[in-house]
């Protein structure tokens, strides 16, 4: 590889040279979970993309050019955001083995991030609504025993979509008398141990002793005969039964990670510590569960909704 594969104008991988191939490969490949693989992908490829269509080398000049395209665009300051830690690492990459020099890859990455301004909203059901989701499976069938399970352990337990999939059936434990999943691995590679709630292990325990299941992991496939097949289920599988239930109670464009959020917010709103929920969900800050949860505003009782005008 030499200076000239990143001083050239970048090409999809498709169709560039083994060199820059090689260098997208050493930054995917320093990626733990799929979901920020496929998104460092689209970025870097979207960056080569951009580069080529002006015709120009990576510069500093180029970039701020396409952070401006990427607002034009109309993608959201976090996306933004991601590429623009994308496109550092790539730097950082290159900068190690040899294609940049230092000088030349501080200026690159020097491009600073887009401020997020105000209070993320997201998604979230009310406590009758998750009610109302949880009764959508068909609770006397294998397939519905499942999906219970699935809905139980997302809003249950905040776990995220990757988290669920690499469940297995001694994960889960006892721990000073309760029932907890143990060591879990989450996101950054962060540690924790998730207590899971009477009622939510009920509806393991369902589907487990429905399936016949000892050990492994703990979701499987299904087929349309009844018989659970495979070692697993894919991420993909479970977005689909969220999706499915939640548009079975008039709820569109709701997704798995939703109900980490839902959980999160119902024990706020229960009275649960602000530390404990960080916990729970496996921040790394007190300032992120902040902003996850929206704690400055209040959406169901506005501080605006009594003005006395």
């Amino acid at each position: 590889m030499t200076t000239e594969l990143i001083q050239s104008v970048p090409k999809p991988v498709s169709d560039s040279a083994a060199g820059l191939a090689e260098l997208r490969q050493m930054v995917l490949a320093a990626v733990v979970s799929p979901h920020t693989r496929r998104n460092y992908a689209k970025a870097i490829d979207d960056l080569y993309a951009h580069c080529r269509e002006r015709r120009q080398p990576l510069s500093r000049l180029l970039l701020n050019e396409y952070h401006a395209t990427m607002s034009e665009r109309g993608l959201s300051p976090s996306t933004i955001n991601v590429r623009l830690s994308t496109v550092r690492k790539l730097v950082g990459e290159a900068r190690r083995c040899g294609l940049l020099g230092s000088e030349a890859a501080a200026e690159l990455a020097d491009v600073p991030n887009l401020r997020e301004q105000g209070t993320r909203l997201g998604n979230w059901l009310t406590r009758e609504q998750a009610r109302e989701l949880l009764t959508v499976p068909d609770r006397e069938t294998l397939k519905g025993k499942r999906d219970h399970c699935i809905l139980a352990l997302l809003v249950g337990c905040a776990l995220r979509r990757a988290e669920l999939v690499a469940l297995t059936v001694e994960d889960i434990q006892q721990r000073e008398g309760r029932w907890v999943i143990v060591d879990m691995r989450g996101k950054g590679g962060r540690v924790r141990t998730v207590a899971v709630p009477v009622w939510v292990k009920q509806s393991v325990d369902a589907w487990v002793t429905g399936a016949g299941l000892r050990d492994g992991r703990l979701l499987r496939a299904i087929r349309k005969n009844g018989i659970v097949r495979g070692s697993g289920l894919s991420d993909w599988t479970i977005w689909q039964v969220v999706q499915s239930s939640a548009e079975e109670i008039g709820i569109e464009y709701f997704g798995a990670h939703d109900l980490h959020r839902t959980c999160a917010k119902l024990c706020r709103k229960a009275g649960g510590d602000l530390e404990q929920i960080r916990l729970l969900l496996g921040h790394a800050s007190i300032q992120t569960t902040e902003r996850y949860l929206g704690s400055e505003q209040e959406i169901a009782v506005a501080v605006n909704d009594n003005l006395g005008l």
